[in-house]
């Protein structure tokens, strides 16, 4: 038989649908619950106690909830017994205060009205996720607040904590989520919709990642910057320069940046800073696809990862000192970081054999790790050969 806590989680999974008839104003209707008619068969004393336990939980007996409907039926086991036949409830004020809801849905309609008045666009949403209205119940004012400004300003050029709107500097920071689900309907017309960043989306200025580098050629740094030779500007500033750079060299770390200016000179050379995965703010930089281009991280499935990465935007990328005899030379057993990732990458042969090889034991080899004199040898050996 059908238990108390198994009418309560079935109710609750009616609360959705009752929301939803809420905002299209229908009147409340019999709400019945599906029981379970079995009973246990072995003593009358066991069926007296099933029947006990969901009768105490019922209108007839706490004033509220659901109200059950009995029928005398014969029994093959227990004779002539009452069994319920029916579980509902009758009144909207029974369902709420049975789920502990009645505050809640006051709140919900007192909402719905509020948003729908200032944005009739918006019943659609509210109808489909009411969970949403309710999870965000005592910030809607704020929330119209933003979407009233945003309808009436939607390319505002600003910074989100700029906006002229009465509410919290970080309001609009901490409610993105909800707020952008409903600018994006309100605005359809005027948002970048290929832009995932809710600053991009909206037209909003953002702080932009910045590009740090290194200039390896003394005379570039000084004919351009005054000989400052360590830079970072902004991503959309880097990608306009215009040097008389041929060759780049991209490494993952930043220690190993500072270590770059003890490598040989480098004519026409600059090292970027490419803080692993943040490569990726490098990909529209069109000035490199006609470099050589050098990418240098650690030795293991993250730096390879990365790698690949970044060979898809630049295909021309070698990678150097990312070997495995450099690999079998200074590692120290140390442990990596395990990967997800099972997509094929962006490799050589040899650079996927020692991949490969780091995935299956999950070892790395830090580029800090190899000595200065090892790479320093390294880079003049290249030099020498005229690959630089």
């Amino acid at each position: 038989m059908i238990t108390p806590q198994e009418i309560k989680n079935k109710t609750e999974r009616k609360y959705i649908s009752f929301l939803q008839s809420l905002v299209e104003n229908k009147p409340f209707e019999k709400l019945v619950i599906r029981g379970d008619k079995s009973y246990t068969k072995s003593s009358l004393q066991e069926f007296e106690k099933e029947i006990q336990q969901i009768v105490s939980q019922s209108k007839e007996k706490k004033g509220f909830g659901y109200t059950l409907e009995f029928q005398k039926v014969k029994t093959k086991s227990l004779g002539v017994q009452d069994l319920p036949t029916s579980i509902f409830f009758d009144t909207e004020k029974d369902f709420l205060k049975f789920l502990g809801k009645e505050k809640e849905v006051e709140l919900f309609k007192i909402n719905v009205e509020k948003i729908i008045n200032a944005f009739p666009e918006l019943k659609e949403w509210i109808f489909k996720n009411p969970m949403k209205v309710i999870a965000n119940q005592t910030e809607w004012k704020s929330i119209l607040k933003v979407c009233e400004y945003f309808k009436q300003n939607p390319k505002p050029n600003l910074y989100v904590r700029e906006l002229p709107i009465k509410v919290h500097t970080k309001f609009v920071e901490r409610n993105k989520t909800v707020i952008r689900e409903l600018i994006d309907l309100l605005i359809s017309e005027h948002i970048n919709i290929e832009e995932k960043e809710f600053e991009k989306r909206f037209n909003l200025k953002f702080a932009e990642p910045q590009i740090r580098f290194k200039f390896l050629d003394k005379e570039i740094s000084q004919n351009f910057f005054s000989g400052i030779d360590d830079i970072a500007i902004p991503v959309s500033q880097f990608e306009k320069l215009n040097l008389p750079v041929r060759k780049v060299l991209v490494v993952e770390n930043k220690t190993t940046l500072y270590t770059t200016l003890t490598l040989p000179t480098m004519d026409k050379t600059i090292a970027i800073f490419g803080s692993g995965y943040s490569v990726y703010n490098l990909k529209n930089v069109h000035w490199f696809d006609n470099l050589e281009l050098l990418y240098w991280g650690d030795i293991d499935v993250q730096g390879f990862e990365i790698l690949s990465q970044f060979r898809g935007y630049f295909p021309q990328t070698k990678s150097v000192l990312m070997d495995k005899q450099t690999f079998d030379k200074f590692f120290e057993e140390d442990k990596g970081t395990s990967t997800n990732i099972s997509t094929k990458l962006n490799l050589t042969n040899e650079e996927q054999q020692l991949y490969d090889i780091l995935k299956t034991n999950n070892w790395r080899l830090e580029q800090e790790k190899i000595p200065f004199d090892y790479v320093n040898e390294f880079f003049l050996k290249m030099k020498m050969s005229q690959h630089f």
